[in-house]
């Protein structure tokens, strides 16, 4: 077996939301697999713990890191810049991590909440992946992973802007995989359920909730960051060139049962 479809020395990768929760284990699976990284966020502070445990924790590899709130257009734009100058001109993968949601009812949102929503969800991503687009294709293989949700996919009593984001971000995936494989980009996504991070405690922390949540997981539990990076870095794998445009859902089977 050649080992290396399994490694990504020498590939260098971008993942945005990548202070904490799913993004940090992303970028430490990436690390792990051999990847020099760059981490994005707007906490900066964060953002600079989060280099240093990982520069601890991997330290033969590169681990660098740029605060930017990627929901901000001006924002994007100065990452892509720092990205190029940095890498010099590489990037071999791409992780459209970063996201948000505020839960209400349709009718209550105001203008700009559900706008909001949309831009750090999907117009991030959308947009990142095509300013990267001259990065990517400088090499054979490149990849995109886009973090969606099973919310893009069935109902999960969130709010509706953020379902909606997150449905049109795995239709933007199947579009640029076709459109891009010309290129020698692979885009994929994933689609996870409940996962243990701080952005979840509040409402897993409600006894009879996590019940309801439990209940309609196979599996009979709440996921785990790593579980979601674990298929973010096969995605992003040479042992993955023949996969493009899919969406795997990380949810312990939710999607069979829906909520």
């Amino acid at each position: 077996m050649d080992d290396r479809r399994w490694r990504l020395d020498g590939q260098l990768a971008l993942v945005t939301g990548g202070s904490a929760g799913i993004g940090r284990a992303i970028a430490a699976e990436l690390l792990g697999f051999g990847a020099d990284v760059m981490l994005a966020a707007r906490d900066g502070d964060a953002l600079e713990t989060a280099r240093l445990e990982l520069s601890e924790e991997y330290p033969d590899r590169l681990v660098m890191a740029f605060t930017a709130d990627v929901g901000v257009e001006e924002q994007r734009r100065e990452l892509l810049d720092w990205v190029e100058d940095q890498g010099e001109g590489q990037l071999d993968i791409l992780v459209n991590n970063a996201g948000g949601n505020l839960s209400k009812p349709a009718t209550d949102y105001a203008h700009d909440e559900w706008r909001q929503i949309f831009e750090v969800n999907l117009f991030s991503a959308f947009e990142l992946s095509r300013y990267a687009h001259p990065l990517l294709t400088r090499h054979a293989s490149s990849s995109i992973v886009n973090v969606g949700s099973v919310s893009g996919l069935t109902h999960v009593r969130t709010g509706a802007p953020y379902g909606m984001a997150k449905a049109a971000l795995h239709q933007m995936t199947r579009n640029l995989a076709v459109e891009w494989a010309d290129d020698g980009v692979r885009v994929n996504a994933v689609a996870p359920w409940y996962i243990r991070t701080r952005r979840t405690s509040t409402k897993l922390s409600d006894p009879d909730y996590l019940d309801d949540v439990l209940v309609r997981t196979p599996l009979g539990r709440v996921g785990e960051p790593e579980e979601v990076a674990a298929a973010v870095a096969f995605l992003c794998l040479p042992a993955a060139a023949y996969v493009t445009g899919e969406c795997i859902a990380v949810d312990g089977g939710f999607l069979r049962y829906g909520f």
